[in-house]
């Protein structure tokens, strides 16, 4: 009987291996920016070469800088704003204090940069690359950054209020006391990424990964937090007033002021503070011996029914949030047409006083469609957000017809 002790521990320990280790999204990998299907419209850097030369002391840019090389050049103070540099290279480039502002950098290049104090209110930076890049102190409101790259990156003290982080890559990126209310970065990669004091509230962080990375002191007031992953996070003094769907699984440290209805527990912090530093408690005495023998062989008799159970709610889990990604989608679209609307809708208005109520009921929806999305919990209540939607896109194309 001996001999069979150890297979039934190994059985026990693998049937709680299934139960306990969660189950991975069914997305891509989150370490580089995810392929949009975009290109760019031509190779970085094929443009005019400029590489190394000095722009400060007022010399004069060339108008056409599309996939210019301006690798190592320097721009610090230049007024860049307005200017089309998609695709440039701008690699080590120098633009402290540059005026960024409403400039296009999709697809540029400008690892390892130097950006300290610069102005990207604004910017376009779509599925850029940031990587080891200098930010610190930037102003960039309203910025976008969408499936770029900043991994390394130092944000320390930036403004980012109501920029785009969405599926951008901030792997080991530092962003201590950075400002980021409202910042859109939902699938945004923070793994490793220093957030210490960050202000985050009202956040849209969806599916945003937080792995290992140091939330001690931020603020996520009223962030959206739908199957964030803060595994490893350092959440000491972090403050988590009415949170959406936060799950604190894995995390290490005391949060403050956490929602009832969050999920999972923390660990305590380490001596040292680093959560890396944790390691699961080791096993117990020889007295504990029989009771793990017992358990390990009622779980190996169980183990076919819980494997099946297991995933039975894995794949239900999965099929909800693939719907619910859909759901969201089509809430952000009809947000989006509201917004392309709103210029023509407050100008013909004044010609036909009843296009109002149209309009109040596309808002409406839109906000009913937001309502359903945040308290639905399965497939089925889904449903609420199809039809809010739906009646706001009817609302939206009566608005139109009464343009023509």
């Amino acid at each position: 009987m001996r001999a069979h002790v150890p297979l039934a521990v190994l059985a026990g320990l693998f049937a709680l291996f299934v139960l306990v280790v969660p189950a991975v999204p069914a997305q891509a990998s989150t370490a580089a920016p995810a392929a949009t299907g975009v290109s760019a419209p031509c190779k970085p850097g094929s443009g005019l070469k400029l590489r190394g030369k000095d722009f400060t002391g007022g010399a004069a840019l060339p108008d056409d800088l599309l996939c210019a090389d301006l690798t190592g050049a320097k721009l610090d103070e230049v007024d860049l704003g307005q200017r089309v540099l998609t695709g440039a290279l701008l690699k080590n480039a120098s633009l402290k204090e540059a005026t960024l502002t409403q400039a296009r950098l999709d697809f540029a290049d400008l690892t390892g940069a130097d950006l300290t104090d610069a102005d990207l209110g604004q910017m376009r930076a779509k599925q850029a690359t940031l990587r080891d890049a200098v930010l610190a102190d930037v102003r960039a409101s309203q910025a976008e950054f969408p499936h770029a790259d900043l991994t390394g990156a130092v944000l320390s003290r930036a403004e980012l209020g109501q920029a785009d982080l969405t599926d951008a890559t901030l792997i080991g990126a530092q962003l201590d006391d950075a400002t980021m209310v409202q910042v859109r970065a939902r699938k945004a990669d923070f793994t490793g990424a220093k957030l210490h004091d960050a202000k985050l509230g009202q956040g849209r962080l969806q599916f945003a990964t937080f792995k290992n990375a140091d939330l001690s002191e931020a603020e996520f007031t009223q962030a959206e937090m739908d199957d964030a992953d803060l595994t490893g996070a350092n959440v000491n003094k972090a403050s988590f007033v009415q949170a959406h769907d936060l799950d604190l699984t894995g995390a290490f440290g005391e949060p403050e002021n956490v929602p009832d209805d969050a999920v999972g527990t923390t660990a305590d912090l380490p001596e040292d503070g680093d959560p890396a530093s944790a390691r699961p408690a080791t096993g117990g005495s020889f007295g504990r011996t029989p009771l793990l023998v017992f358990a390990g062989i009622a779980l190996a008799l169980c183990l076919p029914f819980l494997v099946m159970s297991h995933r039975r709610r894995t794949k239900k889990a999965r099929r909800f949030a693939a719907a619910r990604r859909g759901a969201e989608e089509d809430v952000l679209r009809l947000g989006e047409e509201i917004d392309a609307l709103d210029f023509d809708y407050k100008i013909n208005r004044l010609s036909d006083p009843g296009m109002d109520h149209e309009w109040r009921r596309a808002l409406d929806a839109y906000e009913a469609a937001k309502g359903s999305l945040h308290l639905a919990r399965s497939t089925p209540e889904l449903g609420g957000v199809a039809s809010a939607v739906h009646h706001g896109r009817e609302a939206l194309r009566r608005v139109r017809s009464r343009m023509t």
